[in-house]
């Protein structure tokens, strides 16, 4: 452990404050590191609702499984067994009794053992260009965080003139890092990186207030509102940053191929880009309005946050080889990925150039070719070292590539057997929904509710193949209302499990469950109007999926 002498200070206070403000800083730093929902330490109630809800999907998948196979239902056999297995699968990835990505290769299995289709069709799906686009985005985002490309952003833009002076404009300047991060880094790496300045930020303030006499000398620092609007912007702005580009969260990639494959319009990284982009903008405003109003920081005035990002700064040092090459490489695959939405726009989508350009310059061949430059491009050629080795690089999220596989599979098998021709038929006789607003009000709702109780990776991979054949069987393009349900998988604020930077955030100890639900349950409304009425209206303007 390091020493008192270590710590940083405000400007001004004494030696003989150290030891207080060590003593904050222990306070809040002592759940800093990143713990998934089982490792947290939670209540007994909220222990005990764990425990119950994986122990319920032990022996509720396998049954409504079985139950739903011996129903004397007017469907091909074929049909019925995949829905039956569909049922089960869902019901893992709600209650967990296993982790998400196997609770998909499970079902992958019955798929084949139970003849639906034969092993090959059934995994033909996984060769997907998408799982090359993760695959390769995910080894970029380990070399930026791995070298401290991410980091050292995130001290530029906080130690901007007058951002560390007002607790208001610290809290928007942070979002603002974490959803420019989180557009091209997991949502989880994102808080997980940054949730220690939060804290450490969080200390001066906390400091502060105490040496002003504001707060009594016993005070619980987690308990502050500051802290919490501080930490929910870190968590909450990852998933609004994570929809502005396809790559920037495991649902985006999902929703997009699954809607590719149904509906044959591709959607460039460009055109999602310019889609997403004023959603996004007007989705911070929301989130920055309803935080600060719903969680007031203490004081506006702040003075010391200045000085510890100087610090931080200075002790990150000058700018080495293998962050410049980590720059290049992400340099590099953007551009690339931009650059057919860029010919689209010059020579126009029916070009020979353009068809050329993007069949060519294919996302996930792109992803793969600039992770491969961090393999190439040396650090130390004395010594041969690259910026990345496969040690690094099979640190991945390989759980999200395996949910994703299994998840394409089973939207695959939706079209192939005609099941979701079915399910698309029987929705539209019972919901009675028959035109495009209510048809993208109810995937927006659906996919929020879902994404509430369990992985909005897993939330995507269940209502987008839902809706599709609502949609048709409505004779609505199902483009605008799967796209819904895509963004919408994004969200889900309100409860720790909803997505894993809620779960870190709580993991802090800044945010209590009640604030938590409070502050998410009105950015979940707020969301699903701008989605329902201004996703629509973009997909018209931009002419994207036409």
């Amino acid at each position: 452990m390091e020493s008192d002498e270590t710590e940083p200070r405000p400007p001004g206070a004494a030696a003989g404050t150290r030891s207080g403000r060590t003593d904050v800083a222990k306070a809040l730093m002592v759940q800093a590191t990143y713990r998934s929902l089982g490792e947290q330490r939670l209540s007994p109630a909220e222990e005990r609702f764990e425990r119950g809800r994986r122990t319920t999907g032990l022996w509720l998948a396998p049954l409504v499984t079985a139950v739903f196979l011996l129903l004397p239902l007017d469907m091909a056999p074929s049909q019925q067994t995949l829905a039956g297995i569909l049922l089960g699968v869902i019901v893992m990835w709600v209650t967990e009794p296993v982790p998400i990505p196997v609770g998909g290769l499970i079902g992958v299995g019955a798929i084949v053992v139970f003849g639906v289709v034969p092993a090959d069709d059934a995994l033909e799906p996984f060769g997907s260009t998408t799982i090359f686009t993760f695959i390769g985005a995910f080894i970029l985002a380990q070399a930026m965080l791995k070298h401290g490309v991410a980091r050292r952003f995130a001290y530029f833009i906080l130690s901007l003139p007058g951002v560390g002076r007002s607790t208001f404009r610290l809290i928007i300047a942070f979002g603002a890092i974490t959803c420019v991060l989180s557009a091209f880094v997991s949502n989880t790496a994102t808080v997980a990186m940054l949730l220690p300045t939060a804290l450490g930020l969080l200390t001066v303030i906390a400091k502060m207030l105490q040496d002003r006499g504001m707060v009594a000398e016993d005070f619980d620092p987690a308990r502050l509102r500051v802290g919490a609007a501080l930490i929910l912007m870190l968590a909450y702005g990852a998933s609004v940053g994570g929809l502005l580009t396809p790559v920037g969260s495991p649902p985006n990639l999902i929703g997009r191929g699954l809607i590719e494959e149904a509906t044959g319009e591709r959607i460039s990284f460009a055109q999602w880009m310019l889609t997403a982009l004023p959603l996004c903008a007007v989705m911070f405003v929301v989130l920055a309005v309803v935080l600060l109003l719903l969680n007031r920081p203490e004081i506006r005035r702040i003075e010391g946050v200045e000085e510890y990002v100087r610090g931080e700064r200075e002790s990150l040092g000058s700018m080495g080889r293998a962050e410049k090459t980590t720059l290049i490489a992400f340099a590099v695959t953007v551009t690339l990925w931009i650059f057919p939405g860029v010919v689209a726009l010059v020579a126009g989508t029916e070009s020979s150039f353009y068809e050329t350009i993007s069949d060519r310059l294919d996302e996930g061949v792109v992803a793969v070719l600039g992770a491969s430059l961090l393999f190439l491009l040396p650090t130390n050629w004395k010594r041969r070292e690259t910026a990345l080795n496969w040690s690094d690089a099979a640190r991945i999220d390989w759980g999200t590539i395996l949910l994703f596989g299994t998840g394409i599979i089973f939207g695959s098998l939706l079209a192939d057997t005609g099941l979701a021709k079915t399910i698309g038929d029987s929705a539209y006789d019972a919901l009675g929904l028959t035109s495009l607003f209510f048809i993208t009000a109810f995937a927006a709702v659906l996919a929020i509710v879902i994404s509430e109780t369990t992985s909005n990776t897993a939330s995507a991979a269940v209502v987008v193949p839902i809706i599709i054949p609502i949609a048709v069987a409505a004779q609505v393009d199902p483009f605008v209302p799967a796209l819904a349900a895509t963004f919408a998988a994004s969200f889900g604020f309100m409860l720790p499990v909803s997505t894993p930077q809620n779960a870190i955030a709580y993991g802090s100890g800044v945010v209590p469950i009640t604030t938590m639900i409070r502050s998410g349950f009105a950015f979940d409304i707020f969301g699903a109007i701008l989605i329902i009425l201004g996703l629509p209206l973009m997909v018209a303007l931009t002419g994207i999926g036409g």
